[in-house]
């Protein structure tokens, strides 16, 4: 935005603005406040987007390195990148201020299983011919719950079962995809 100035010193403010490369925009206000806005295509630049279509260009000061050293390395960035979109979003793993050393160590092996668990059903999600996101089969089995059922006695002891849901038909063959099986109930551990 070069060439841009305050509107509160009352002078006009007048940049192109470059909109991916392909266009130019100009915004001007008025003395009333409002903005004229205009736009025109830039012809030199459609050249340049033929030639470089479909290319990467990956710029490194690491010299000793080949190139498929080098995209290779790149690539295991953007899948740190992504690893660590997916904690934050699908994962919902925010970070969490540990003063202890051992809750941190915790916290970072409960990120990683988290995110282990993650990829393996991406897998599973692959060789069952569903694609590799595994975002829609959390939603697709988001209604599956959870439930403690207590049950007292007549000498006072509470009897906790842990019971879950059944599915849906729809979650059912996915489970049945995945070649995944619900278990009706889970046993408590005993402490």
């Amino acid at each position: 935005m070069a060439g841009r100035r305050s509107p509160t010193c009352g002078a006009t403010v007048g940049s192109e603005l470059p909109a991916a490369g392909a266009f130019a925009v100009q915004i001007v206000p008025d003395a009333n406040g409002l903005a004229k806005f205009s736009w025109k295509k830039i012809d030199h630049w459609r050249p340049w987007a033929r030639l470089s279509e479909g290319c990467y260009l990956l710029r490194s000061n690491v010299l000793d390195w080949s190139p498929e050293e080098l995209w290779r390395v790149y690539i295991q960035l953007t899948e740190a990148e992504a690893a660590f979109r997916i904690q934050k979003s699908d994962l919902q793993l925010r970070p969490i201020w540990h003063k202890k050393p051992k809750r941190v160590e915790a916290h970072i092996l409960v990120c990683f299983l988290a995110y282990v668990l993650w990829k393996t059903l991406a897998q599973l999600c692959h060789r069952a011919g569903l694609g590799n996101e595994p975002r829609k089969v959390f939603q697709e089995l988001a209604d599956v719950t959870l439930v403690d059922v207590l049950l007292p006695t007549r000498s006072g002891v509470m009897i906790r079962k842990r019971c879950i849901s059944r599915p849906t038909e729809h979650q059912a063959i996915l489970l049945q995809r995945l070649g995944l099986e619900l278990p009706s109930s889970l046993e408590m551990a005993r402490v």
